[in-house]
């Protein structure tokens, strides 16, 4: 019996691990959509942003966004992105490489009625680079922790951002002065939760 249940459990394994990775949702935590869920694929890297973390970063930048112009390149769910248009954003571009989460986005768009929210197909860095020059009031970047796509994002980003406009860089480590400085860019806000490094940077 002792030398049957190691063999048995083996061809379970798979089909338990898969079973325990569900397809999730995150929610939409302030403005008109609040509350609303976004469905959360099961797909390995995809991280949404934490509530907490969402939170924070919305009480930082003062919860209205009423007429900002916010482009989100690493989209994946778009939990950024749907929360800047709940809050009142008057455009939002979801960019996002993923052909599945691109059709998840759209259907996304379509049951909020995003009016606001354009959803783009492309590669998150090549889309900054094409960005009208200091155009955008609000950037996020939360690209893959595995991809060291960190620094030419960051630097895409900073030609795209506004003077007076706001970055968040959602990363597995802290960013600080020195790494910052020579993108042009300042440490605004910064938070800690659990292995995320929250982010709001402004241009110097």
């Amino acid at each position: 019996m002792a030398s049957k249940n190691p063999a048995s459990k083996k061809p379970v394994r798979p089909v338990a691990k898969t079973a325990a990775r569900p397809a999730g949702e995150v929610r939409i935590i302030g403005g008109q959509w609040k509350r609303s869920k976004l469905p959360v694929a099961d797909k390995t890297g995809l991280r949404p942003t934490p509530d907490r973390v969402r939170e924070t970063l919305f009480n930082w930048l003062g919860q209205d966004l009423t007429g900002w112009r916010c482009v989100d390149v690493f989209a994946g769910t778009g939990a950024l992105g749907f929360e800047a248009a709940s809050r009142g954003a008057k455009e939002v571009t979801l960019v996002e490489q993923d052909s599945a989460l691109v059709a998840q986005l759209r259907k996304s768009k379509e049951q909020l009625q995003a009016g606001a929210v354009q959803v783009q197909r492309g590669e998150g860095i090549a889309a900054l680079k094409a960005w009208p020059v200091a155009s955008a009031d609000l950037v996020f970047l939360d690209p893959p922790f595995d991809a060291n796509l960190f620094e030419p994002a960051l630097q895409a980003a900073a030609r795209a951002v506004a003077a007076e406009g706001y970055l968040y860089l959602e990363a597995p480590s802290a960013w600080g002065e020195e790494q910052l400085a020579p993108l042009g860019l300042v440490l605004y806000r910064h938070l800690k939760a659990g292995a995320v490094h929250a982010h709001l940077l402004r241009r110097v």
